[in-house]
């Protein structure tokens, strides 16, 4: 800004400044306009730049900058109080609050300068007829920053004593104060409990509930209160981010990621704010918000990753060790600034008992999704941070730990114990025998090792060869059967070679050798000793190995399309041959093939034969001592029972699976089964716990490692959002899709579609529809090749109405354009097309009501009037008399344009307007012209409420609006008494009604507007 400016250079500039964003931009720019803004000589631009100089410093991270600009203004003020209009003395009187709680956070401004600014705020204060409470409130302020306990109890007694006035701190901010002293004072409950209006939403203003959402994160972890924490996170950091004013609410975001497990998550949000690690004018937010980075910056060195890259500062690199250098001598250099003032060491205390904390939980699911923290860089010979170190919490997956006996011990006898520990979960079936072979085999090298266990190790090794697709698979199982029967274990022996046979389908080998190798398993199964106790389930398990074989076969050489008839006969055969006393040795075998016949019934359409089979599959496994093998067939029917319209049985059925998944290791199969439950649940209308299951199961997935987190974890994020979304938990709803949104658009087109459609909806829910306009023109972009073009109809349409809303009128006429387009060429939306026509009608009126815009929008409306024309249907009709209300409205508010800018044709142009709003008026109209309109108005009104009336009781609110407007129009051009008519017509004939058909107010308003218009 260069040169000097005129006064209404000047305005516009401050203008402009006051729609920028809060941030050092809009100080500079405010500080460069006071300037000009004093060298136009004009007082009264003077002040109005210097309270807009004032509050640019205000929101921003350099509020300590308000004394200067206010000192200045506190002049001009005593220099002629009469200049001053009563919003400015109010104003002016309001901004003192703001200088008393800059004097408190500035450590260069002395203990005495602080108390000569409150004592001339009181005196001002009560010379100006104001109240005590402010004051009081800017003393509990000063006095905490002085340490000074006794004084800031008397000022918080007085301060919450005091009656409120008009000068008082709106209601949520004050709570805000009040819940802020009991929590420096160690009593979360009650500093929750006052912050309560504000956390819940009955009190509110620019800043709350943001800051109060931070500040209660801590207090609701110590108290237990997790799910409030967890909510007040997401809903208060989407509230927060990026808001410079906010920094110290930041801080405190990242400082309960910390202390909870969410390190990664608090390192996102670092980096999201990384370009506030620099020196800010406000020294108290500057030396909070490192304190929260600092926190999250030690509890990474302790888990190891010190060495790892943090964000730059200053625009350097720098490791996380380095980075927590460099902010601590920083921060505690502020300290002291602030200890040196005040005469004793609490600002340092309080700092450094604030970094030093360690971990409140060892993790609390979030369910937003979070990159996984870098891997450890080598160990540093760098001296470590000056804050004293601790051990870090332990994080492993304790089922997987346990299930490999990772608490085994050492030497022979704990390795004896391993090994009969993997022989029992084998025998068993259990989940875990995979997990406590692998770790016997780590172990093995340095063990003795007997014939028998060395045929154990080379069977585990084949299994998972085969597994891995390795071409040595076969000669190692091969290699295993010769081991079991050298060491006189014929029944292994006889696993091996069913082994040897499905590694052989899996190889892509004949069905003659196939065929062979399983004659040869079934032949050894026979020949095992009828005293052996496991001849039968060896016999069973090569029989249903068989069959299942010889289905692969048949699909892979053409078989038949749709089921297959034999393999549904052999499976029944098989399980009424094997049930029976033997059944609780096979109850795997026959759980196995009960599930595989319900999924051959599912697919043939009979839902009931599927579900008997699948509840006789899930008896099975907890009758036989194995809960684990209840969890497929259990969580399976949940879903069939939701198809058969039986919900509280599929729930029941969702959580069984969960129950008997205890002994699951592998963290996929327990977020899947938790998935499958919050999906059941959110079916049949439990959102709230639907949404506790989605979120545990996210975090199953995460532990699974990246795969889990992209896949299964994308799914239950998904899920987690529509269950918020049910509890209109929106903004926690859109931070969570928010954060899988990449993951899901790696599912597939339509997924990524309903994710970005899904995620538009609750972005415009939160009002911010430039967002969600990107979220419909992506989805949009994304199914535009599809063949049905109606998708993309409805997200264009979705688009154009959030751009509408953000002000963007030409980009909202084309994605409008669009939509009709597509839905024309679909041919079956004409509600659609119509409303988008009365839509594009109103958007014209945003470039101004004149003669061309409403000649415009008139044209649309006929447009869509005409493909109504003779319409039948009740929806239509209604959409004609919508049409015909619509256009009476434009050709009413082009008369009101009119009269309004020649009656006030000196008034101001409002500052607020956007691009293009309130245009001029254009050519002006004439006495005629004037009553054509009028005349025309009334005639639609009289129109679409004839047809509100034949669409019945349900459109009484519309047809009083039409005939409301209609008496009024009347009355205007002279005919008052016709008005009047209208309405107590329209009074009779809603008496007839039933009685609950109108709204009590409607008949006794139509009476006094009647009488109105006869007065007038």
């Amino acid at each position: 800004m260069s040169g000097t400016m005129t006064p209404e250079e000047v305005r516009r500039q401050l203008i402009e400044n006051q729609r920028a964003p809060h941030g050092a931009a809009r100080s500079a720019h405010a500080e460069a306009i006071s300037a000009a803004a004093e060298a136009t000589g004009d007082k009264a631009l003077l002040r109005r730049a210097l309270d807009n100089q004032i509050e640019a410093y205000e929101f921003s991270a350099e509020a300590p900058k308000i004394l200067v600009p206010f000192a200045r203004l506190l002049q001009e003020y005593d220099r002629d109080p009469s200049a001053f209009g009563p919003n400015e003395t109010h104003s002016l009187f309001w901004q003192f609050k703001w200088v008393a709680t800059a004097l408190s956070c500035s450590p260069e401004i002395s203990l005495e300068s602080g108390a000569g600014w409150l004592a001339e705020m009181e005196r001002r204060y009560r010379i100006a007829g104001y109240g005590d409470r402010p004051v009081r409130e800017a003393e509990l302020f000063l006095a905490e920053a002085m340490a000074d306990d006794a004084r800031a109890e008397r000022a918080a007694e007085a301060f919450m004593a005091a009656e409120r006035d008009t000068m008082s701190d709106c209601h949520a901010c004050e709570l805000n104060t009040q819940g802020w002293f009991w929590s420096h004072r160690g009593d979360d409950a009650k500093a929750v409990e006052v912050w309560k209006p504000v956390l819940e939403g009955d009190r509110s203003c620019a800043e709350e509930p943001h800051r109060t959402l931070a500040r209660s994160l801590l207090p609701l972890v110590r108290l237990g209160r997790l799910d409030e924490a967890r909510a007040h996170h997401l809903r208060g950091y989407r509230m927060a981010r990026g808001n410079e004013s906010l920094l110290r609410a930041i801080g405190q975001h990242i400082e309960f990621c910390a202390l909870t497990g969410n390190e990664s998550r608090g390192l996102e949000i670092l980096a999201e704010h990384s370009a506030h690690l620099r020196p800010l004018a406000d020294l108290d937010a500057r030396m909070t918000f490192y304190g929260g980075v600092l926190v999250l910056l030690r509890r990474l060195t302790g888990l190891g990753f010190g060495d790892s890259p943090a964000v730059p500062f200053e625009g350097v690199p720098h490791t996380v060790r380095e980075l927590y250098g460099l902010l601590y001598a920083d921060a505690l250099d502020i300290a002291h600034r602030f200890d040196a003032r005040n005469g004793n060491s609490r600002a340092s205390e309080r700092f450094e008992q604030r970094i030093a904390q360690g971990p409140l939980l060892e993790a609390l699911p979030l369910g937003v999704r979070s990159g996984p923290l870098p891997e450890p860089a080598p160990a540093s010979t760098s001296a470590p941070a000056p804050a004293p170190t601790y051990a870090p919490v332990v994080r492993g997956d304790v089922s997987r730990e346990t299930a490999a006996g990772g608490a085994a011990g050492e030497g022979p006898a704990a390795f004896t114990a391993l090994v009969a520990a993997a022989r029992e979960a084998r025998a068993q079936g259990h989940p875990s025998a995979d997990l406590r072979w692998s770790a016997v085999l780590a172990r093995a090298d340095g063990e003795s090792v007997d014939p028998l266990l060395a045929a154990d190790l080379l069977e585990y090794r084949g299994v998972v060869a085969a597994q891995a697709d390795d071409p040595a698979a076969a000669a190692l199982i091969a290699e295993a059967r010769d081991a079991h029967r050298s060491a006189g274990q014929e029944d292994r022996a006889v696993l091996a070679e069913l082994r040897m046979a499905s590694t052989a389908v899996q190889s892509g080998s004949g069905a003659e050798e196939i065929g062979e190798l399983l004659a040869a398993a079934a032949e050894s199964a026979g020949a095992l000793s009828p005293d052996d106790p496991l001849r039968t389930r060896r016999v069973a398990s090569v029989e249903l190995t068989r069959i299942r074989i010889e289905a692969y076969l048949r699909a892979e050489h053409g078989g038949a399309d749709g089921p297959d008839g034999r393999l549904v006969a052999d499976l029944a055969a098989f399980v009424s041959a094997v049930d029976g006393n033997s059944a609780a040795q096979v109850a795997d075998l026959l759980s196995d093939a009960e599930e595989t016949l319900a999924r051959l019934a599912l697919a043939e359409g009979d839902a009931e034969r599927a579900d008997a089979l699948l509840a006789s599959a899930a008896e099975r496994g907890p009758g036989s001592g194995r809960p684990w093998l209840a969890v497929d067939p259990l969580a399976t029917r949940a879903g069939v029972l939701v198809s058969l319209g039986r919900p509280e049985e599929a729930v029941v059925a969702a959580r069984a699976a969960v129950a008997h998944a205890a002994d699951l290791p592998e963290p996929e199969r327990q977020g899947a089964v938790r998935l499958n439950l919050a999906d059941v649940l959110l079916r049949t209308g439990d959102a709230e716990e639907a949404a506790r299951h989605a979120l545990d199961g996210a975090h199953w997935f995460d532990r699974a490692g990246p795969s889990g987190t992209r896949g299964g974890g994308a799914k239950a994020r998904l899920l987690l959002t529509h269950a918020y979304a049910r509890q209109e938990r929106t903004a926690e709803a859109a931070e969570v899709l928010q954060s899988a949104l990449p993951d899901l658009l790696e599912h597939g087109e339509r997924e990524a579609v309903h994710a970005r459609r899904f995620l538009g909806e609750l972005l415009d829910g939160l009002h911010d529809p430039r967002a969600a306009a990107e979220q419909f023109l992506l989805a949009a972009e994304t199914a535009k090749e599809w063949e049905d073009p109606r998708p993309q109809a409805g997200l264009a349409h979705s688009a154009a109405e959030s751009l509408a809303a953000a002000g963007l009128v030409t980009e909202s006429v084309a994605a409008y354009e669009r939509a009709l387009e597509l839905h024309r060429a679909a041919g079956d939306a004409p509600v659609a097309v119509v409303r988008i026509l009365r839509s594009l009608a109103w958007l014209y009126l945003r470039e101004g009501t004149v003669n061309a815009t409403v000649a415009r929008a008139r044209a649309r409306m006929d447009e869509a009037a005409a493909l109504l024309e003779g319409a039948t249907e009740p929806q239509l009709r209604y959409e004609t008399a919508q049409t015909w209300q619509q256009l009476a409205q434009i050709l009413d508010q082009r008369v009101d344009a009119f009269e309004d800018a020649y009656a006030y044709p000196y008034e101001d142009e409002d500052e607020d307007a956007g691009e293009g709003e309130g245009a001029g008026t254009g050519e002006p109209l004439t006495e005629d012209g004037i009553r054509e309109l009028r005349d025309e108005a009334v005639r639609l009104w009289d129109r679409a409420g004839g047809i509100y009336a034949g669409l019945g009781p349900e459109h009484v609110r519309q047809r009083y609006q039409c005939a409301h407007a209609a008496a009024w129009t009347e009355s205007q051009l002279g005919r008052a008494q016709e008005g009047a008519d209208r309405l107590r017509a329209l009074a009779a004939d809603l008496g007839t009604l039933p009685e609950d058909a109108a709204p009590d107010w409607m008949l006794p308003q139509l009476e006094e507007t009647a009488k109105a218009l006869l007065e007038d």
